[in-house]
């Protein structure tokens, strides 16, 4: 497959791998479109991780052979997410629009797995699979995976045509709701993305359960923000477009034009995501909204501006 136009060359990439360092100790997630498309994959990893950076990898799973899954391990991947959406072959191709995906993502896991390599299970949460996740955790488990990841829907990009599987407001609640006693039976890490209003949920029941919303009681999920974008997450396109993440298609700077460093500092879009005021709508006062911020790239497709305020959201801020 031939580079897309303006596509990073590898001396490019390393040159932007450099100034990482700059501005902490980030973890890098190689991702795509496919990641194993590109041939110097394994030498950019080779390279951060040389720089003591965490790497991580998202494929599709379909093209990770008994090789590749090697290279990546000496490449120094520590993690891989492999996408399941299905709990069987019919249900995961019917998502995914690609007969036999299922079958090459569990060849792959199964690459991953001989090598030692561990990976988690990363789900779209759908109006057609809602009624399958415990089923879907089930082979999540089964595999071996390190994670279950949830991922809430963003009709955006490649989700564009799939906005009927969008679910509602309230179905949003009541999934998450699920999700906070689901992870009481499991030792597996758990986590919800794209969905921000986890974080509010969580210690709203954790309140009402007496439960301290601490590491020790809730992991990563008691400290992290729900939305991350342009805060503590950003995504640089294969061209050098820096955005709040793979969802938005906001550009906040070139990293051909400026430094990487400059504009995840100083770049005006993430300045605005950063502060509250700037936030319309309930998440402007919302008093969760240090824990939430409400997803904003569905404020974008959805409700028109990347600060307007979480469509998918049902909860009323006392101050409304």
């Amino acid at each position: 497959m031939e580079p897309y136009p303006g596509e990073f060359s590898t001396k490019d990439a390393k040159a932007l791998i450099d100034t990482f360092p700059e501005v902490g100790d980030p973890i890098i997630i190689f991702t795509g479109g496919e990641p194993l498309l590109r041939p110097d994959i394994f030498e950019l990893v080779r390279y951060a991780d040389a720089k003591g950076l965490r790497c991580v990898m998202a494929p599709n799973g379909t093209l990770i052979t008994a090789d590749t899954a090697r290279q990546m391990k000496e490449a120094g991947i520590q993690r891989t997410s492999i996408s399941i959406d299905g709990p069987d072959a019919a249900s995961h191709d019917a998502f995914r629009g690609v007969g036999g995906a299922f079958a090459g993502a569990m060849r792959g896991i199964e690459h991953l797995k001989a090598v030692g390599l561990p990976f988690q299970i990363n789900t779209t949460v759908t109006r057609g699979n809602l009624s399958q996740f415990r089923k879907i955790f089930r082979l999540a488990e089964s595999l071996g995976a390190t994670a279950w990841h949830i991922f809430l829907l963003v009709p955006t990009g490649r989700g564009a045509n799939l906005g009927r599987e969008v679910i509602t407001a309230q179905e949003y609640e009541e999934v998450l709701n699920w999700f906070y006693d689901f992870r009481k039976t499991t030792s597996m890490q758990l986590k919800a993305t794209c969905a921000p209003h986890y974080h509010r949920i969580l210690r709203q029941r954790a309140k009402a359960d007496r439960i301290p919303a601490t590491m020790d009681n809730f992991g990563l999920d008691a400290v992290s923000r729900g939305c991350l974008g342009g805060t503590g997450f950003c995504f640089i396109s294969h061209t050098g477009q820096v955005q709040p993440c793979g969802y938005l298609e906001l550009d906040c700077g070139q990293v051909r034009k400026t430094p990487f460093p400059e504009i995840w500092k100083k770049s005006p879009q993430f300045l605005e995501l950063r502060d509250q005021k700037q936030y319309q709508g309930k998440c402007g006062v919302c008093e969760f909204h240090r824990v939430c911020a409400g997803c904003r790239a569905r404020a974008m497709t959805m409700n028109g501006h990347y600060l307007a305020e979480e469509p998918l959201c049902s909860y009323q801020p006392r101050k409304v």
